[in-house]
This record gives C-alpha cells, sequence and structure tokens, in this order.
C-alpha cells in the first residue's frame, strides 16, 4: 500500500556523496506537484528520499487510477529509461517530497558498471511484481470496507492526509461509492476491531473519519 525500498536509497545516498562529478542532484517538489507526466518522454530517473507520492494512470474518460503509494527509496522513470519510451503514468507528491534526480545517462552507466545497482534494481522490479500481484489477489479476497480501512491505517501510521477522491482512484471506485463505504465502515465501527486495536490510536482514526465525512 506504501512502497519503500531503502536498500535503493541507502546505494544512491552513498553515490551520491562519493561521486560529487556524476551530477545527480536533489530537488524537492512541494505537495500536489506532478514531476511526472503520463505520455511525455523523460531524461530522468528520480528516487524518493523524503516524502509520499502517487503513481497513477488518467484514462481517456478524465478519471484516475491510483497503481501505488511511493515514499522512501522507490524509483520512477526507470521502465522508461530502460524501454526508451514515453512515461507511462503520472507521479504527483502527496506530501512535500525530496528526490534525487539521475540523467538516464548515469542510470544506464550504473547498471553497465555496478553489479550491486543491477542487483537492486532487479530486486525492486522483482518486487514490485509480486505486489501487484498481492494487491490483485487482496482485491478479491477481502470486503471493500476492510480496503478502505487499510488506508486509513496507512494514514494514521505516516501521518499523512490523502483525500478522498484520491483513496477512491486507489480503490478503483467512484467518489460516491467510497462515501457509501465510508459510511458502512462509521456505522458498523469497524475501525474498533481486534485486528486494529492494538496498532491504531482510535481518537485519531475517528478524526480522520470526521474529515473524510464532510
Amino acid at each position: 500500500m506504501l512502497r519503500t525500498n531503502l536498500t535503493f536509497l541507502s546505494f544512491i545516498e552513498r553515490f551520491y556523496e562519493e561521486n560529487t562529478e556524476a551530477k545527480i542532484t536533489l530537488k524537492s517538489f512541494s505537495a500536489g506537484y506532478r514531476f511526472i507526466e503520463q505520455g511525455e518522454r523523460i531524461s530522468n530517473i528520480y528516487v524518493i528520499k523524503d516524502g509520499i507520492s502517487k503513481c497513477f494512470i488518467s484514462e481517456e474518460n478524465g478519471k484516475d487510477f491510483i497503481i501505488e503509494f511511493l515514499s522512501k527509496g522507490e524509483v520512477v522513470g526507470e521502465l522508461e529509461a530502460l524501454k526508451k519510451i514515453d512515461c507511462l503514468c503520472n507521479v504527483a507528491a502527496i506530501s512535500d517530497v525530496t528526490a534525487y534526480v539521475i540523467p538516464d545517462h548515469l542510470f544506464h552507466s550504473l547498471i553497465d558498471k555496478s553489479s550491486e545497482f543491477t542487483t537492486i534494481l532487479l530486486q525492486e522490479l522483482s518486487t514490485r511484481i509480486i505486489q501487484t500481484s498481492t494487491r490483485a489477489a487482496f482485491q478479491q479476497l477481502y470486503t471493500l470496507e476492510y480496503a478502505l480501512l487499510k488506508l486509513l491505517k496507512l494514514q494514521a501510521d505516516e501521518h499523512i492526509s490523502i483525500s478522498k477522491e484520491d483513496m477512491a482512484a486507489y480503490l478503483g471506485i467512484s467518489v460516491r461509492s467510497f462515501n457509501r463505504s465510508l459510511k458502512l465502515l462509521i456505522n458498523k465501527g469497524g475501525f474498533d476491531t481486534s485486528e486494529f486495536e492494538n496498532i491504531l490510536q482510535l481518537g485519531h482514526m475517528k478524526k480522520l473519519l470526521q474529515r473524510l465525512k464532510s
């Protein structure tokens, strides 16, 4: 639900400190800023240092589908660099984001010259496939209300705020369906269950629910 890759981040931070001539830059993006645009050609790869972003596809009917939420160490733009294609999706900051910006020629050079980097990249791509498959299975096995509860848990744990529009886009439902599921969750008191009572602060959860109700 929130992807991180601290191993990738550690490698890039070390490389950044040890190779000042490599022209890796550290940039900051304000919440809401879209630093990768679907359909455009980019020449950089981004590795998130801090903050949370969303990776999403914009459909022709104007609707968005959020593939995943990304945080520390996650890389974006690597598939486009490998395949030399236009961007497959959008990436936008949800909170303020700081990211390492790596020119694509340096990215390819690291793949050619660093077995450590190549191994980390392959592990990242493999993990992504596994998590995507797991998410698909999760959506088949669990109720929508349970998935919504997991999103609320993410916000409570990370101390972030995700709009109901973004949560609906992640769940693959309309805002109207989201509101209906939220109402069911509130009526059931589903956030006060044995599975979550020792993980979440009930007061914080109730505040999240009240914010989303408005």
